[in-house]
């Protein structure tokens, strides 16, 4: 079974990560099997088919397999795909789930030959879980201490050749031993706004819920570039058009819907705002600390840096400085606040 990761921060629509409303049971029954449904990342998928069809030729097990990028772009999907492509099994664990070495060559040692074990977050994983894992890479064997003081020895234990796929949302924070024992390194990027509307349309058919296509484009731009989002926005905005309207999710049904979700048309909600809103009007447009900042909005600092912060950096809308946070330009102009504080007539 796929775990469902609990986070400390607000259940809001617009977090990438899973939240609690999410339900195991819909997110399985979205999430494409094949590399033909998947929609998107096509550098990945053309070299991944590559990889994967000269594994099956040689009869060989796929190479081990690093999947980087933010959260929510379908990286657990993609290594489910992977494993029904080979036509083998999968099992799912995390980084933080692993606490000590004997959980990991339980993990090990279950496998069968061929199978797929992925591990997300894997830049979570202890110094000591790591030094298990190298000689299990390269070698397919791990070395179990039995015993202990003068009395202790050491086992090696062989393991049926098997691929690992390791997924995390920060490559940087990996260890280079680790990062070098990969073999397939492939970034996942963010979504096109044509890409999350063809996602949309599908779930939509999944779902049972009728969707036109400026509808469905309506939800992808609003999405922040990230499946799981446009997914999420789409259950909700389902609700509106069988309570508000005739059942079809239509343009203007969507955007009646995300505006009352507080969702604006590049997918800022109300926390993104109060965010940059506290740093123009607070702190004369920054530079501002980021634990200054969590105080006077009244939220975890977590919460800001890895939530807030990289979608309004990709939008050009915050700056990071050695002395903090500064809005930009692009901001006053989103939020209609001219440089000496006044609302603009237009936003």
């Amino acid at each position: 079974m796929i775990e469902t990761k609990e986070f400390d921060y607000e259940d809001r629509i617009v977090a990438p990560q899973i939240i609690k409303s999410d339900s195991d049971d819909a997110e399985r029954s979205l999430r494409p099997k094949t590399l033909s449904e998947y929609i998107g990342q096509e550098k990945v998928k053309r070299n991944l088919s590559i990889y994967i069809e000269a594994a099956r030729k040689r009869s060989e097990p796929l190479d081990h397999v690093l999947l980087y990028g933010p959260p929510g772009l379908g990286k657990t999907t993609l290594s489910a795909i992977i494993a029904h492509e080979m036509g083998v099994n999968i099992r799912i664990t995390s980084g933080p789930a692993i606490e000590k070495p004997g959980d990991l060559a339980a993990l090990l040692t279950n496998l069968q030959e061929g199978d797929v074990l992925f591990i997300d977050e894997i830049h979570r994983l202890s110094r000591s879980i790591e030094e298990v894992l190298y000689p299990a890479l390269e070698d397919f064997a791990i070395d179990i201490i039995i015993g202990k003081g003068p009395a202790a020895r050491s086992i090696r234990l062989d393991l049926p050749k098997f691929t690992l796929i390791g997924a995390t949302t920060r490559a940087g924070q990996l260890t280079s031993p680790l990062r070098d024992r990969f073999g397939v390194i492939q970034r996942l990027e963010l979504y096109s706004n044509e890409e999350l509307c063809e996602i949309v349309q599908r779930s939509s058919l999944i779902l049972g819920a009728a969707c036109d296509r400026d509808g469905a484009y309506e939800l992808a731009s609003r999405s922040r570039g990230t499946p799981r989002i446009a997914n999420r926005l789409l259950k909700r905005v389902r609700d509106f058009a069988d309570v508000m309207g005739d059942g079809v999710i239509t343009k203007d049904i969507a955007k009646l819907a995300l505006d009352r979700m507080e969702i604006d048309p590049l997918g800022l909600d109300s926390l993104d705002k109060r965010m940059l809103t506290m740093i123009i009007k607070g702190y004369g447009g920054g530079p501002v600390g980021l634990d200054t900042l969590a105080s006077a909005i009244g939220e975890e600092a977590v919460t800001l840096e890895d939530v807030c912060e990289p979608f309004l950096m990709q939008l050009g809308f915050l700056a990071r400085t050695p002395r903090g946070r500064c809005a930009t330009e692009l901001a006053y102009r989103h939020l209609g606040i001219l440089n000496d504080g006044q609302t603009t007539l237009e936003i």
